[in-house]
């Protein structure tokens, strides 16, 4: 680890006393502004005596932190201005947003995105009475807040979004608050380890400051209340070199704040320049800052008797009935008249010039920096042709290959064309995925220990470009960072693990739609894309556990707008569906393809059109012959599309006259009707495959009922008769896990003779002989290890 650099003292200089008073005011301001967005829905600049029917019917929002946020963003722009500094800010705190938003207002950018939220009086007035109110804005930081790229609603993501922010962008530094009751998940406490794979030549900086307030909503917080020497020592042993800035009197606490950040700034700028200078990406010391002052600092000391500023009880409202009582009205009063808004604004309601002035401008204000409004800077990938990287498929269903070992190559090209603006994320999981021909292109970013065996096989490179750490958390909060700051990404994870991340993707889809649909002054930003791989129906040897496809159950909840699912049957068509995905901006894009050799169908013209129509009838698998058929078998994911087409194989062997019509799904959500989604199909187009009264045999990647909900109201959804996995594994063949849940080419044979009317009397041989085959199958799977050689090499007859 490379040492710390010492800043020289004449440097650090103390704040003038003109200095001090004037960014004293600014914070007063700041705060004024803060408190004022919780209680006032009239009189913004107290004007006049404070009366009941000024204060908001309803008190929503959170206090606690606001003062040390502010505190921090105060003098970041002090440094902006005097080092022309390129900064973002990120707020961890749930629900500080009241301070990102005063420091937004007072900066002028608010105004300019809202003109109606004018630097006026009236336009303060409506900037108080939007929030937290009906019709306004969130309490915490949503996408409606400028300069964020971080809700904060959803607890412990603040650092790993700061550091996918900082790859890739050399000159940003990202100053992150982190709540210290958000440093107690889980979340956060894997992002401190983020510091390991920062390459100061090529990537940004984060400054983390752990905001020590020492409490949470009703509970003190752990870190608030451990030995100063542990504290040090935990956040040492993180890999950081932590300043401590700590007290309650401004005067002194400004002193601390300038000085110390300053410090901080200085070393990173340092730190960077020793190392670009010498082509030496030796992971540095990175300095942070430790900021513990009081809960609700500088807001009412004692409310009914109860201690309040320093405790709990400031986290949200600290005076929570000035309406209807006249002691909390005067409590409130007295507080926001004690920042004095007569001096800090004019009569027109306008911040006071010699303020203003502390605030960097244009694009240097924090709250317009163009990183945080990431389709301002995105630029399109340059991709290969994809279409270079196919499967020769000269008969369907006759050649087995690798789906995700074949997209890999791909892959590899599309990273060495966009080495500064694309990388690939995953869990410890790139090889075993059958994604390492990526690894020819860049290998894996790592600036921690090398051993001399990580030579032999390893693929560790400070310059690496694949991001692995065993944390879905921190990898999709990267992810999460890299692209909302205008970059692309790709991401893979086993499937029975990326629910980790559903609650992670869920607050992602809510800012996306928030973005997209009421917010015209964000620019689109690429999208998340995801690779579900090593998939429920082929964990032979990891058995039960590994065994739940149910994330797909999570996305399809989210709006229509804003998600994708694309089960690609095989390698073509994953090609196909990934470049799809690699050029879609503002979705998330969710593919399910299996890292085992699988039956290849289509070649790639055939994959290109039938990815593009996202469903369609596979003739060569169908005996129907543009007639009215007996029955559709429909299927969706490599597996199902397997024991679908092995179990028409049967059919067509056993009934010589059955009309078979063969519809495979690629994109799930063309199942919906039109008028829910842009891309469905319409009743028309939905009869014209599935019929309007056959029996329909849906043999589905997933849970059965997540194809009956997004076809209930289809006119044949009666005859709807779907298979699926029903949790039901254990170590397992993959033949004998399909007859486990029934998806396997045996039950579904005996599905279409019981459910085709005219099989019914004839078929009773059949499906004798279909059930002794199931029973023979898991006899021979629990005597040998594995399959027979007729289903692991099966094969399309022709």
């Amino acid at each position: 680890m490379a040492s710390t650099p010492e800043v020289s003292a004449d440097m650090l200089a103390p704040l003038t006393p003109d200095e001090l008073r004037k960014i004293d005011a600014y914070w007063h301001a700041c705060n004024y502004l803060s408190a004022g967005m919780i209680y006032l829905r009239a009189n913004p600049l107290l004007r006049e005596p404070l009366k009941p029917e000024h204060i908001k019917n309803r008190l929503l929002g959170h206090w606690g932190s606001d003062p040390g946020q502010s505190l921090i963003w105060v003098h970041l722009n002090r440094l902006i201005k005097k080092y022309d500094l390129n900064v973002m800010y990120i707020s961890g705190p749930g629900h500080g947003a009241p301070a990102t938003l005063a420091n937004c207002y007072l900066e002028g950018h608010y105004s300019e995105i809202y003109p109606d939220k004018s630097r006026d009086e009236a336009g303060l007035l409506k900037f108080f009475q939007q929030f937290s109110f009906p019709g306004g804005i969130g309490s915490h930081c949503t996408p409606e807040t400028p300069g964020s790229i971080h809700e904060g609603g959803e607890l412990g993501y603040s650092i790993s979004h700061a550091y996918g922010a900082a790859f890739d962008n050399p000159d940003l530094i990202v100053a992150v608050a982190v709540g210290d009751g958000e440093a107690e998940s889980g979340p956060l406490a894997t992002s401190w380890h983020s510091n390991k794979f920062l390459n100061p030549i090529r990537d940004g900086a984060v400054l983390p400051v752990l905001h020590l307030n020492g409490y949470k909503i009703a509970n003190p917080t752990i870190l608030a209340r451990i030995p100063h020497e542990e504290l040090e020592a935990l956040l040492i042993g993180y890999g950081h070199k932590p300043y401590f800035v700590e007290g309650d009197d401004p005067p002194r606490m400004h002193q601390q704040m300038a000085s110390t950040l300053e410090q901080c700034i200085l070393e990173i700028r340092s730190l960077q320049q020793h190392a670009r200078s010498t082509g030496d990406a030796t992971r540095p010391r990175w300095p942070m800052i430790v900021l513990r002052s009081p809960k609700g600092w500088t807001g009412p000391k004692v409310v009914d008797g109860h201690k309040v500023e320093g405790s709990w009880r400031a986290h949200q409202v600290p005076v929570s009935d000035p309406a209807t009582n006249k002691k909390d009205l005067k409590l409130v009063e007295d507080w926001l008249r004690s920042y004095k808004p007569e001096e800090l604004f004019d009569t027109n309601g306008t911040l006071v010039p010699e303020l203003q002035e502390l605030a960097p401008s244009g694009m240097r204000r924090i709250s317009a920096n163009p990183h945080a409004n990431g389709g301002l800077l995105r630029k399109d990938l340059e991709l290969p042709d994809f279409r270079d990287y196919a499967v020769e498929v000269k008969a369907p269903a006759v050649l087995y290959a690798p789906p995700t070992d074949v997209l890999a190559h791909f892959l590899a090209e599309v990273m060495r064309r966009n080495m500064s603006s694309f990388r690939v994320f995953g869990p410890d999981e790139t090889a075993s995925n059958r994604l390492t021909a990526i690894y020819a292109a860049s290998k894996k970013t790592w600036l921690a220990e090398y051993k001399p065996e990580d030579a032999d096989g390893g693929e560790l490179d400070v310059s690496g470009r694949v991001m692995e750490m065993l944390s879905e958390h921190t990898l999709e909060g990267w992810f999460e960072g890299y692209v909302l700051t205008g970059r692309h990404g790709f991401f893979s994870s086993y499937e029975a693990f990326i629910h980790i991340i559903d609650s992670m993707f869920n607050q992602h889809a809510k800012w996306l739609e928030k973005s997209k649909k009421e917010t015209s002054w964000r620019a689109p930003v690429p999208s998340i894309n995801i690779l579900i791989t090593s998939l429920v129906w082929r964990q032979d040897h990891n058995g039960f556990t590994h065994q739940d496809p149910g994330f797909l159950d999570v996305v399809t909840n989210k709006s229509r707008d804003i998600v994708r699912i694309y089960l690609p049957p095989d390698a073509n068509c994953l090609l196909s569906v990934t470049d799809h995905c690699l050029r879609s901006r503002e979705y998330v894009n969710v593919i399910v393809a299996d890292k085992q050799n699988h039956l290849q169908y289509l070649n790639m013209d055939e994959a290109v059109t039938h990815c593009t129509k996202g469903i369609g009838i596979w003739d060569w698998a169908s005996t129907d012959n543009g007639e009215e058929p007996d029955v559709v078998m429909a299927c969706a994911g490599d597996i199902p599309t397997m024991e679908s087409l092995a179990a028409v194989a049967i059919l067509r062997e056993h009934f010589h006259d059955l009309k078979i019509r063969f519809v495979n799904v690629v994109d799930l959500f063309r199942l919906m009707p039109e008028a829910e989604h842009p891309h469905g199909l319409s009743d028309r187009d939905f009869d014209s495959l599935f019929t309007t009264d056959k029996p329909v045999i849906f043999n589905f990647h997933s849970y059965p009922s997540l194809i009956h909900k997004l076809s209930y109201r289809r006119k044949n959804h009666d005859n709807l008769h779907v298979r699926g996995y029903k949790e039901k594994g254990n170590i397992n063949t993959p033949l004998e896990l399909a007859i486990l849940n029934q998806i396997d080419r045996f039950d579904l044979a005996i599905d279409v003779i019981d459910r085709v009317p005219r099989l019914s009397s004839i078929g009773a041989h059949v499906k004798e002989w279909l059930k002794g085959q199931i029973i023979e199958s898991i006899n021979f799977a629990h005597a040998e290890g594995i399959d027979k050689d007729e289903i692991r090499n099966w094969k399309w007859p022709g």
